[in-house]
């Protein structure tokens, strides 16, 4: 290939930028000439381009966010927007795309790769839902940003011995939530993958714990459980006697400097993307599974189904009384 173009798309989640400098430096060194696309789907309808160089990524590894900005495309999702993305890849001689996204990216991915734009899919999401992989870019660093704040509110919450009741992202997976449950010692930690009841989850095991002589308390919740964490905070304060606050951690969680291994996997997954395009290979996603990085077919990585890990979920439960 001669010509290729790499985007960001969906939610930002740091590492995304190690993964763009990889993907540019490795085409760089082995002559292919990167296009980079400003604010996703939108920028490659509408030929919002940025010519990219080997010192266009210097000093990005170690930042937050993207570089290229991300946008949600609902134009794109239209055939007619579809049509106009390909049209401007011909326009410009682009011959590949590097699509660093979640699922909703890689079906874009998947879309043009059928009308003969070869797509390579590189996971970049905080939830860390991506079903082929073991580890998404962005999730190592939410996971310590929440430990770190979490740690904040416990340094109040036992000051005063409050219970916090504190909402992580995690809209239909809850990865982050569990993780940072475990990490913190929270006394409940709510998930969408599993069934609960306020009253035997929380309420119950807050009772028991105050019999062992406990008087703060963590109560992680992921916002797709769709609870209202003020009113949790309310009802466990009425049924305990224990005060309670509520605290939204919210889009702090996607920002910061991305952690080693967030920038050491987006390295490793940036460049193998390119060495796929270089053998003319599209329609793949590039996944992590037990430090390896390897390639699955697009459709086959958007129908795998990921499920949480009931034993470290029973764990979690266990050690926290």
């Amino acid at each position: 290939m001669k010509t290729i173009a790499v985007l960001t798309s969906g939610g930002d989640a740091p590492g995304m930028n190690a993964a763009v400098r990889a993907v540019v430096r490795t085409a760089c060194e082995n002559g292919i000439r990167v296009l980079g696309v400003v604010r996703g789907y939108n920028g490659l309808i509408n030929g919002d381009f940025v010519e990219m160089d080997l010192r266009s990524v210097s000093d990005i590894i170690n930042r937050g966010g993207t570089i290229l900005y991300s946008a949600r495309s609902t134009e794109f999702a239209t055939e007619e927007g579809m049509r106009k993305a390909i049209r401007t890849c011909r326009e410009y001689g682009i011959e590949g795309v590097v699509v660093i996204g979640g699922d909703g990216s890689f079906r874009g991915a998947r879309d043009l790769s059928e009308r003969g734009i070869p797509c390579v899919g590189i996971p970049g999401t905080i939830d860390n839902d991506i079903a082929c992989c073991d580890y998404t870019i962005g999730y190592d660093t939410c996971l310590n940003t929440i430990m770190e704040m979490v740690d904040r509110i416990r340094d109040t919450s036992e000051s005063h011995d409050r219970c916090s009741v504190i909402e992580v992202m995690g809209r239909h997976a809850g990865y982050l939530a569990l993780n940072s449950g475990i990490a913190c010692g929270a006394t409940a930690i709510l998930i969408p993958e599993v069934d609960f009841d306020i009253e035997k989850h929380v309420i119950e095991r807050m009772k028991k714990t105050q019999r062992t002589d406990k008087k703060h308390f963590i109560i992680v919740v992921a916002e797709g459980v769709g609870v209202d964490v003020k009113k949790l905070a309310e009802e466990i304060q009425a049924k305990t006697g224990v005060e309670s606050r509520a605290t939204v951690l919210g889009h702090t969680q996607r920002g910061g400097y991305p952690t080693a291994k967030d920038r050491i996997m987006a390295t490793r997954m940036g460049n193998y993307a390119v060495k796929l395009l270089m053998k003319d290979i599209g329609n793949r996603v590039v996944a992590a599974q037990k430090e390896e990085v390897l390639d699955f077919d697009i459709f086959e990585a958007l129908n795998m189904k990921k499920s949480i890990d009931m034993e470290l979920y029973n764990v979690a439960h266990e050690v926290s009384i």
